[in-house]
């Protein structure tokens, strides 16, 4: 900032206002772009690429100090650090992207504009004093994401997944399509996802409900997760997941790799967009069955959100036990409508009465969780699926997050209890030498 306010005073050295802190950071972006362009032409980048990142870091700090000292240009200690961390950013990061990719209690970084760009924080929307220099800069970092993964971006392509190395999920649109300029998502996923312990300690769920759905996971359950955007589906999937055991063979399926799963024996299929010629897409329909033929003990889809629907759901009826998945919707019921939705999408001609049939036979446990209004993301419901009566899909409720009040600070108050049913599937689990205390279910 010392170097941004000196500028700004050189310039302007009556006063600007906001206009002269502008030109300062304008000429700060100059200055950046200069040095970048400078140790390009310097570096033999052949030669980088086999550097561990210590020697990295230390060889492109070197040749910017050359750059530096060469320019004549009075930065003191802190601000030429500043400005060689930068560009280093530039040269094998996200650019500005960096520093909030650095912080853990980041959850959202969402670039609207190249210059206007927030973050969300426990649960909370802020607007950041990030900012890239225009939109051409803002793509090359687009460009570098998509590309590390072998998609691509432009007009006849405008929107595409991806996914950073640490597994965080990248949506980007550019114009025509946006019409201010290039538009970046980031859903933040940690480098090691979130533990059951995690999720009890930040109240997303009691100890009690952690051990019967681990318990069902273990006795092969089908269990599908339901929620809205950014309401902790994948994360709670990748908790679960931890129950599985490593003696099974599982196969993950995704539009765009998220899942974390820390078994030795698993086997992740991500899809696969067509070509510039409109040719190659490799749909998660086309994987789910590919991976019937791959002898899984488990199959794993990161989110149900088409056609695949019919697969997954025939799949569970025939002999692939303790499969996991998620669906973007608003409450249990809402879930097992959108299935059906999806399997209309087919174009298969199934009545409703078959196609719920094939929903009820499949899925056991319908597991809900949402965003509340302060931020926080809970488990609000846990639904067993009991079979049909008439053309109905029948269902129990066995637990529920029941909210009370909202205090002073805007916090959700509310308990988890027992609805007092005891599940059909605690018979199974016995079968498989687990015993659902019966003080899980009193009310």
């Amino acid at each position: 900032m010392a170097l941004r306010e000196r500028l700004v005073r050189e310039t302007f050295p009556n006063g600007a206002g906001q206009s002269g802190a502008s030109e300062g950071q304008h000429n700060f972006q100059e200055m950046k772009s200069r040095l970048h362009r400078a140790l390009i032409n310097r570096m033999d980048l052949t030669k980088l690429g086999e550097l561990a990142p210590d020697q990295l870091n230390a060889e492109v700090s070197r040749l910017a100090e050359g750059v530096l000292a060469a320019e004549a240009t009075p930065l003191s200690i802190a601000e030429r650090d500043r400005l060689v961390r930068d560009v280093q950013h530039e040269l094998f990061g996200l650019g500005p992207l960096e520093p909030l990719l650095a912080d853990t209690t980041i959850s959202d970084i969402l670039v609207n504009r190249h210059d206007k760009i927030y973050i969300e924080r426990r649960g909370k929307l802020e607007i950041t004093n990030v900012a890239f220099k225009d939109d051409e800069h803002l793509m090359r970092v687009i460009e570098r994401i998509v590309s590390s993964v072998g998609r691509r971006i432009d007009e006849s392509s405008p929107m595409v997944d991806a996914r950073l190395q640490d597994g965080s999920r990248v949506n980007a649109i550019i114009p025509p399509l946006s019409l201010d300029g290039p538009v970046l998502s980031i859903r933040r996923f940690g480098a090691e996802p979130l533990r059951m312990n995690a999720l009890i300690e930040n109240k997303a769920l009691t100890k009690e409900i952690a051990d019967m759905l681990e318990m069902c996971v273990r006795a092969r359950l089908n269990v599908l997760i339901s929620g809205g955007t950014g309401a902790g589906k994948t994360t709670l999937l990748n908790a679960l997941s931890a129950s599985i055991p490593e003696t099974e063979r599982i196969v993950t399926i995704e539009d765009s790799a998220e899942l974390q799963l820390q078994q030795p024996h698993v086997v992740r299929l991500e899809t696969r967009p067509p070509n510039i010629e409109g040719r190659g897409e490799v749909t998660q329909r086309d994987l789910v069955r590919n991976a019937l033929r791959m002898r899984p003990d488990r199959i794993v889809i990161g989110e149900v959100r088409g056609g695949e629907a019919i697969d997954m759901l025939q799949a569970m009826n025939t002999g692939h036990d303790g499969s996991l998945t998620t669906i973007h919707a608003n409450t249990p019921r809402d879930s097992l409508a959108r299935l059906e939705t999806m399997i209309q999408m087919t174009g298969m001609r199934l009545s409703d009465r078959a196609m719920r049939q094939q929903v009820a036979s499949a899925l056991d446990l319908v597991v809900q969780v949402a965003r509340l209004s302060d931020g926080t993301r809970r488990l609000t419901s846990i639904s067993e699926i009991t079979g049909m009566e008439g053309e109905t899909i029948t269902m129990q409720e066995i637990f529920q997050f029941e909210r009370t009040t909202v205090d002073r600070d805007g916090k959700v108050v509310g308990r988890f209890r027992a609805t007092g049913i005891r599940p059909r599937f605690a018979e199974k689990l016995k079968a498989n030498g687990m015993i659902l205390p019966r003080i899980f279910f009193e009310e």
